[in-house]
């Protein structure tokens, strides 16, 4: 049984031989007759890869290390309050103009849009403003929600109420948090009231009660509701 069972198996282990051979010979003329595309395409991976790295090694990494030291002292002026040095330097130190201009595309460079929008914000050029805060993305949810809410208030210091409710509640949903979301929805609430809108209002105003209720806005709306004539228990 033994012997008839290893000469059983003699012929079907030389049909996978030959089957493998056939394949491969396959796959040597499929390379043979497209060898220049298949070439061209593993040169194309090749140097996308390779340059990636280098990217990331020689031009990133030094650029990130370039803008931090270049933001360095236009935060401080940031902190300090002095908005116009924090924007444009003080002739022997960049500020964040600078920064964005030269490295817009680093950590530090978007870092640098943000406080330029506030700082531009503060000194009262809130279109300035607005079109930093637009052109900055963050990576924290919180911080982002404050980049919509500063846009919010930048547009209603222009009169623009119906761009200012909608960057509030942008902002006020963006993050789910106690902190942003009903300061930035009890704005566009109070913003909505000032255009007319009292039933928009109302249903922002239910919105904190309901969702926030042990937060300051979230303690108060009895009071805007019962001002446009909405009675709660």
């Amino acid at each position: 049984m033994a012997e008839t069972k290893h000469k059983a198996a003699t012929p079907a282990t030389t049909q996978q031989d030959f089957d493998l051979q056939g394949s491969l010979h396959k796959a040597e003329d499929l390379y043979n007759n497209n060898k220049k595309v298949i070439n061209i395409a593993l040169l194309a991976v090749v140097v996308i890869v390779g340059g990636f790295f280098a990217y990331n090694r020689f031009i990133k990494a030094p650029n990130e290390r370039k803008a931090q030291e270049m933001i360095f002292h236009a935060q401080q002026y940031f902190a300090a309050d002095s908005f116009k040095l924090a924007l444009n330097g003080d002739g022997n130190n960049y500020g964040f103009i600078q920064v964005i201009n030269k490295y817009g595309g680093t950590k530090a460079g978007n870092l640098a849009k943000y406080s330029a929008g506030v700082s531009y914000i503060r000194l009262g050029e809130f279109q300035k403003g607005i079109d930093m805060l637009k052109d900055f993305n963050a990576n924290d949810k919180l911080v982002q929600a404050y980049a919509y809410g500063l846009t919010g208030d930048a547009y209603m210091e222009l009169n623009k109420t119906d761009d200012g409710i909608a960057y509030y509640k942008k902002a006020g949903h963006y993050s789910d948090n106690e902190l942003t979301a009903p300061m930035y929805l009890f704005r566009a609430g109070l913003a909505l009231e000032k255009a007319g809108k009292a039933q928009d209002a109302i249903a922002i105003y239910k919105e904190i009660k309901e969702k926030y209720p042990q937060t300051n806005e979230g303690r108060e709306m009895d009071k805007y509701l019962a001002r446009l004539g909405q009675v709660t228990e």
